[in-house]
């Protein structure tokens, strides 16, 4: 079970950040090699987000400190960012939980959402996050409430309505990575209370390993995909998506 928590918790540090969609590889990845018992507990489940939070909090430490002390107009652009999400996360999050974790919904969404990134790319990108108003907020923050939808990519939808509201590639995904740091910070919360409030058996074991993992694989994705983005477009990962889903749709159909 180590070596697949290992596994797992790595796939979540690349893939929470990188526009390839987490929630599609830790739904598929156990679905495909069908694993089961440790790795589907709350405990991991607490770990992993408490890993990506980790990352996003050592990579953007000056980021928060010079909101909360210079930049106040802008960290109110980024509250009023998450409020979409947190909204839909509320009303709709034990729905999607129950239909939408499908293989096929999966699979339409990584090639839908690649298709949007590969529009994005064309639209003219003029803007720091410095620049952002109000409006490209709010259509950024509804954009990322359909990241609760398996496959669609929190990173992935988010850069790209930056995109095209004329966000340059480096500063939509560093915009992209703000917002969506309250969100994984309550959805951390909220797990660890459930955690804290249930009655099972806590592995101190499996939660050192996803939190290790995740945070570190975490931190040199947002790095890594930070610099990428100053010379590169998104494409890659766009192909990369599309090779996904052409692999989860052989699995549904060799299973079928």
């Amino acid at each position: 079970m180590i070596a697949e928590a290992i596994i797992l918790g790595v796939v979540q540090g690349l893939t929470e950040f990188f526009p390839v969609s987490s929630t599609a590889h830790l739904i598929v990845l156990p679905w495909f090699f069908g694993w089961k018992g440790d790795v589907n507990t709350l405990t991991f489940d607490v770990a992993l987000h408490a890993g990506t939070l980790t990352a996003l909090l050592f990579c953007f430490w000056k980021d928060w400190a010079e909101l909360f002390t210079k930049k106040q107009k802008l960290l109110v652009k980024i509250i009023s960012a998450t409020i979409p999400a947190g909204v839909a996360g509320f009303f709709l999050n034990d729905i999607i939980e129950k239909s939408l974790r499908e293989p096929f919904v999966i699979s339409a969404m990584l090639i839908i959402v690649g298709f949007v990134m590969l529009a994005a790319e064309k639209a003219k990108k003029h803007k720091d996050v410095e620049q952002v108003n109000y409006l490209d907020a709010l259509t950024i923050g509804i954009a990322q409430a359909t990241a609760l939808i398996p496959g669609v990519s929190r990173s992935g939808i988010t850069i790209s309505a930056g995109l095209f509201k004329g966000l340059k590639r480096e500063p939509s995904a560093r915009f992209s990575f703000l917002i969506s740091t309250p969100l994984i910070a309550g959805a951390t919360l909220l797990h660890l209370r459930k955690l804290l409030t249930s009655h099972g058996i806590y592995d101190f074991q499996l939660f050192t390993v996803g939190l290790f993992t995740s945070s570190i694989t975490g931190f040199l994705a947002i790095k890594f995909l930070l610099t990428f983005l100053k010379k590169y477009p998104l494409n890659i990962f766009v192909y990369y998506r599309f090779m996904l889903a052409a692999v989860i749709i052989a699995g549904i159909w060799l299973r079928g």
